[in-house]
């Protein structure tokens, strides 16, 4: 998303004349895009009820501004509804952005009909995407608009796909929020025929991408000078030792990978693999695409249990970011989820196995601890910490700049009440007056940021609140 890539300056200029002493920065209702009173309802129980009154405005403004501002949702023929989800300041529907974005949502959705119409209308919408290119990252409501990209990158774009960055975790986050609806609502309506073809084509696309029979039918080449945005040898990556590891050319930041198994988005496809299957064998479905999901999946598990954990010389075994099957590692960690820290957020509950984050007497949970003790210290050298905060970043927004959605996951992910208060802190001091997160901000003056309406960090930020708000109210006294 190169809307990042220049600095914006913000600032408490803002005139002061809102509820509790606060501007009014949230868009006139008129103008929202989507209303849901089970939300509504939820925010005006948090702003009223917590002590932090300032929390409380950010959670009013960024909580729903998914709603407010991305989502265009229609209902079609037979009642079947359509949501087509921008990012913010990006007018394409990306994957993983979308899942991410509705997600906070899902557990006010059980007894709000119109929250779960624009849910399974996300899922439609997704299905459809795969079903017309499993290898594109983000797309337009237009299926005949021709992308900016066309004239630059040199890969199979065909009309209504934005951009074509082969990434594991596109496709991963529809499966996440497809069994994270279903569990939630019981409601099955979504995973019809197309649905099923769409796995189908996921787990596929995933076999291509072992590449156990040739490089596949997927390269990338952009005309730049952005040495992030291009895929080398000749849009193929770099090379790899073929060890039942899915090849991923770019990471969640929409930047190319330096060694193409990426390890947080393996371990992602594990746990959305496990998800598949269980929604296939629950609803009586696709008996064939589960055993064929069942079959690599034990192959990924395999493979990453081999390659995924090497020994750093500081804080023992950790998960490596990237590895090749060579040998090679990059020792790091980048804000875009999936990221390592954020393993226990997306792992499955359904996924038991020795690299589990989540049980505490698998191997994986202890490695997981010491990883996340190296990518939140120097060690990172996408960590930084300044006056502003600390934080990871990574080099879609470049040196010193903190990601907001790297504070909240680590929020989201702590067991310590303190650490998780620290986060709230710095996500407080963070949006630099302008009452929204941003995805990014300088080390030394959050005043200085990227991308001033980046829908995903605002709602992930509400779910943080309200994870809190639910689970430690102290914290937000």
């Amino acid at each position: 998303m190169l809307a990042s890539a220049g600095l914006m300056t913000g600032g408490r200029g803002l005139a002061f004349g809102g509820s509790g002493g606060f501007p009014v920065v949230r868009i006139p209702e008129a103008k929202r895009k989507f209303k849901s009173q089970t939300v509504e309802k939820m925010i005006r129980e948090v702003r009223e009820t917590i002590g932090n009154k300032e929390l409380g405005w950010l959670f009013e403004n960024c909580f729903p501004n998914t709603l407010d501002t991305t989502v265009d949702f229609t209902v079609g023929a037979g009642g079947r509804p359509d949501t087509y989800v921008i990012t913010g300041d990006i007018d394409a529907m990306w994957l993983r952005d979308s899942s991410a974005q509705v997600w906070p949502y899902l557990s006010l959705c059980k007894g709000d009909k119109d929250l779960q119409s624009l849910i399974r209308g996300v899922i439609h919408r997704q299905t459809n995407c795969i079903l017309k290119d499993p290898y594109a990252n983000a797309f337009y409501k237009d299926d005949r608009k021709v992308s900016e990209w066309k004239a630059t990158d040199i890969t199979d774009m065909k009309p209504g796909i934005h951009e074509r960055k082969w990434e594991i975790d596109s496709l991963c986050y529809p499966i996440r929020l497809a069994h994270g609806y279903w569990q939630t609502t019981g409601d099955a309506s979504a995973f019809d025929a197309d649905w099923q073809a769409a796995m189908e084509k996921v787990v596929k696309t995933f076999r291509e991408q072992q590449r156990k029979d040739g490089e596949g039918p997927y390269s990338f080449q952009r005309k730049t000078s952005w040495a992030t945005d291009g895929v080398p040898m000749g849009g193929y990556g770099y090379p790899t030792r073929k060890v039942g590891l899915i090849h991923s050319m770019f990471r969640p930041s929409d930047d190319a990978t330096i060694f193409p198994f990426l390890i947080p988005s393996n371990l992602f496809a594990l746990s959305s693999l496990r998800d598949l299957r269980t929604m296939l064998a629950a609803l009586s479905m696709g008996k064939e695409l589960e055993g064929q999901a069942f079959a690599l999946e034990q192959e990924v598990q395999g493979a990453l249990t081999e390659h995924a954990i090497v020994t750093h010389p500081v804080y023992g075994e950790v998960f490596a970011y990237e590895a090749d099957g060579f040998g090679n590692h990059t020792f790091m960690d980048d804000a875009n989820v999936p990221s390592l820290l954020a393993l226990p957020y997306l792992q499955s509950v359904h996924y038991s196995g020795e690299l589990s984050v989540i049980h505490p007497d698998k191997r994986g949970y202890a490695v997981y601890q010491n990883t996340r003790r190296m990518v939140l210290s120097e060690s990172n050298p996408f960590f930084f910490k300044g006056k502003a905060g600390e934080g990871i970043g990574g080099p879609h927004a470049g040196l010193n700049m903190i990601w907001p959605i790297s504070i909240v996951i680590r929020g989201l992910t702590s067991h310590d009440s303190m650490e998780v208060a620290k986060c709230l802190k710095l996500l407080q001091n963070s949006h630099a007056g302008t009452g929204f997160m941003h995805e990014s901000f300088h080390k030394d003056d959050a005043a200085k940021f990227t991308r001033p309406w980046f829908a995903w960090a605002n709602t992930l930020f509400g779910e943080l609140v309200l994870k809190t708000y639910r689970e430690r109210p102290a914290l937000l006294s």
